[in-house]
């Protein structure tokens, strides 16, 4: 017997209008203009309810990074749901699947990240986080080393602390955010800036604006610093080269611990098994979740360096934090089938070495349009900006909402990505194949084309 009923997209529509509330929603438009009911994927594509094929070029949410319908993948869930749906790692206990990903997530990490902390989200791995920093400091004897900096544009999850973490005004507006001990400053977005600096010295800066920012709070007080090696949500923000060796400078020099966000980029979608490989960075924590199972279960988690675990275990007696699903069995079992999967047929390396550049070389191109300013694009992971003109660079005016007209052509013309304002980000599924990048492309030509006519009425 099927669990869910069949109904048409308009009692679809009826019922989500009366019942559900959305993340991330103004529900009043929401409620004018009715939702978009997806009813099933395969591949690359999702599909909805009436029919309309569109191709996905967000992986869901960052995450279905194997694509849609990888039936090893639901197995692995349906054979652990009927051995051990469900048991906690509370009380002294733990369970197989939870004890083997742990261990292969150590074989895909850097050496000094041995041991893992699960959650059910990157939210959670963030909050998990700033609990595992401040108690760190606690037990070393400097308890004044509360305070994480993060960065002005970034996003590391919408629970209090990771909402307090991100650094989007419209997140702190709601809820009296951030909480305290949280201090934010410049983002490395070359575009966004006014362009006097050359991009690596536009990197030296916004790096040292961490330093600044330490030594106006007094390195005593500051206990590490908190960035996505690519910002995700925050527009597909690259860092210029010279960025990151600049901040992992500063935080070994201060002795502050370093937080690579791995979210989005971890798992494979820069060409590399995690952002902290592909930019050479030694972090202490690197938070993760939507990768590791491909968005088919929930499941998120914290790396913990060697030199924080080891405190923790030696020090803290009993570390009161945790959560219900901490290691959920069946997400584990997900997990381990989504990494072999990604290991059997070598798609970190495909990404390097094969789809990653062919997919940029094509993406590069959309600058030639006329109202693209910028394309950028890493393994899997870019956008590009749309302005009205190039020299000297100016974007439209707000209130045509430029960057929602593109997107919502885009999807009626069959393909799918996400609006930041006027950018424009893409992440495919990594078994994208090089005709549907071409479909992507061709669709994306179009619907910048039609766009580019409707700003001009």
């Amino acid at each position: 017997m099927a669990a869910i009923e069949k109904r048409s997209s308009d009692d679809w529509q009826e019922l989500d209008k009366k019942h559900y509330l959305h993340p991330f929603t103004d529900h009043k438009e929401l409620h004018e203009q009715r939702s978009r009911i997806i009813s099933r994927a395969d591949g690359v594509y999702i599909y909805e309810e009436d029919g309309h094929r569109i191709l996905d070029g967000m992986s869901g949410l960052w995450c279905v990074s194997a694509g849609y319908g990888q039936e090893e993948l639901v197995e692995a869930a349906a054979e652990q749901m009927r051995e051990l749906p469900y048991y906690n790692s509370f009380f002294q206990c733990a369970h197989p699947p939870v004890i083997e990903l742990s261990k292969m997530l150590q074989e895909v990490s850097q050496p000094h990240l041995n041991r893992v902390f699960y959650t059910g989200s990157g939210s959670e791995a963030n909050d998990t986080i700033v609990r595992m920093v401040r108690t760190y400091w606690d037990l070393m004897g400097q308890p004044g080393r509360h305070t994480i900096i993060s960065r002005k544009n970034a996003y590391h999850g919408s629970t209090v602390a990771g909402a307090s973490l991100s650094g989007m005004s419209a997140m702190h507006k709601q809820g009296g955010l951030p909480i305290p001990g949280i201090v934010h400053v410049e983002q490395p977005y070359w575009f966004g800036s006014d362009q006097t600096m050359s991009p690596d010295e536009f990197g030296i800066a916004a790096a040292r604006s961490i330093e600044e920012k330490i030594n106006e709070l007094g390195p005593e007080n500051v206990g590490a610093f908190i960035g996505e090696p690519i910002q995700g949500a925050g527009g597909v923000i690259v860092p210029p080269d010279s960025y990151w060796p600049e901040v992992q400078r500063i935080c070994d020099e201060y002795g502050i611990l370093l937080i690579s966000d791995e979210v989005i980029c971890g798992f494979g979608r820069l060409g590399e098994w995690f952002g902290a490989d592909y930019f050479g960075t030694r972090p202490d924590f690197m938070p993760f979740a939507k990768g590791v199972t491909s968005g088919y279960l929930p499941l998120g988690g914290v790396y913990v360096s060697d030199r924080v675990a080891d405190v923790l275990i030696d020090k803290a007696g009993e570390f009161a934090h945790g959560y219900t699903y901490s290691g959920h069995p069946a997400a584990c079992a997900v997990a381990i089938a989504n990494l072999k999967l990604i290991q059997r047929e070598n798609l970190v390396t495909r990404i390097h070495d094969d789809i990653g550049p062919y997919l940029q070389q094509q993406w590069q191109k959309l600058t030639e349009h006329p109202i693209v300013g910028d394309a950028r694009m890493i393994g899997l992971m870019g956008a590009f900006e749309i302005v009205k003109d190039k020299q000297p660079m100016q974007r439209f005016e707000k209130d045509l909402h430029a960057g929602v007209r593109f997107r919502d052509t885009l999807i009626r013309n069959g393909a799918l990505m996400r609006a930041v304002g006027d950018t424009i980000i893409c992440a495919p599924p990594f078994v994208i194949s090089h005709a549907e990048v071409d479909d992507l492309m061709e669709t994306t030509w179009k619907a910048l084309d039609l766009t580019h006519n409707t700003l001009q009425e």
